[in-house]
């Protein structure tokens, strides 16, 4: 009989969740169903319990649940609280787990470019949810100075103030977008700033070598800016599947290629 996974969220239609599960079962042989399940925002505990209760084996949690998935978990990784927010369960000896596989797919998808991330400086506009959720993998993955850029300073300074004792290791540096300038290896667009049609405006003094978009599919005006200075740049799907990756290999225990579904 084949396992039973989902993806919770609300709005959830717009998942391509069942499709990226499905065509790693394919690739790699394992037997499951994976559907996707609208709870109620008021119902969201209600609606994992009951998955669960029915031999559910996993399941993911897109938004706007990912903080009640962390709040619900028993049992968290260190990279889920560090980050402080769950998109990937499971029950293991009758305790709900909880991780966080988002930064460890941008990481995926930025080594499948090709992209360096040893010793980098990294510049990351933006210091919501999506921030917090890569720090902690960027650093592991050899990041050596990440610079938060935020329209107000003040949430770019807590963030850093969050989490400069999980990343010992590197430098936390908070600016204001009106402070943009300096070289970087990689900037990352964590911001719905260039979707929105809200102007990101890079300015010159600020140079790097490579440009990533964690969003996808939609027209981007941080993508065009680097487009048009001629630097390596990529939309966010790699990232999409490299966190899909990440979950179905904590699930099932084998990892399918990234390059393989790109």
């Amino acid at each position: 009989m084949s396992k039973q996974f989902a993806v919770i969220g609300n709005p959830i239609e717009q998942s391509r969740s069942p499709e990226l599960h499905h065509a790693f079962a394919e690739k790699t042989g394992i037997a499951l169903q994976y559907s996707k399940r609208l709870a109620p925002l008021d119902g969201f505990q209600h609606s994992v319990q009951s998955f669960f209760d029915q031999g559910g084996s996993g399941m993911n949690v897109t938004v706007p649940f990912k903080e009640q998935a962390y709040s619900m978990s028993s049992v968290l990784t260190e990279r889920a609280r560090i980050a402080g927010a769950v998109n990937t369960l499971w029950m293991e000896n009758g305790q709900l787990h909880g991780d966080n596989t988002d930064g460890q797919g941008l990481v995926y998808a930025i080594q499948a470019l090709g992209w360096n991330l040893d010793q980098t400086d990294i510049l990351i506009i933006g210091a919501g949810g999506a921030t917090r959720g890569v720090i902690y993998p960027l650093v592991q993955a050899g990041a050596k100075k990440i610079v938060i850029a935020n329209r107000t300073l003040s949430r770019a300074e807590q963030l850093i103030a969050d989490l400069k004792d999980a990343v010992p290791g590197a430098e936390l540096i908070a600016c204001g977008l009106d402070q943009l300038n300096g070289q970087f290896d990689i900037v990352i667009n964590a911001t719905s700033a260039s979707l929105s049609g809200d102007a990101l405006v890079l300015p010159d003094t600020l140079q790097f070598q490579h440009a990533y978009e964690m969003a996808y599919g939609k027209p981007s005006s941080f993508l065009n800016q680097a487009k048009a200075r001629g630097v390596a740049h990529s939309e966010g799907f790699g990232m999409l599947v490299g966190q899909a990756i990440e979950s179905f290999s904590i699930w099932n225990g084998i990892k399918p290629e990234l390059k393989d579904f790109l």
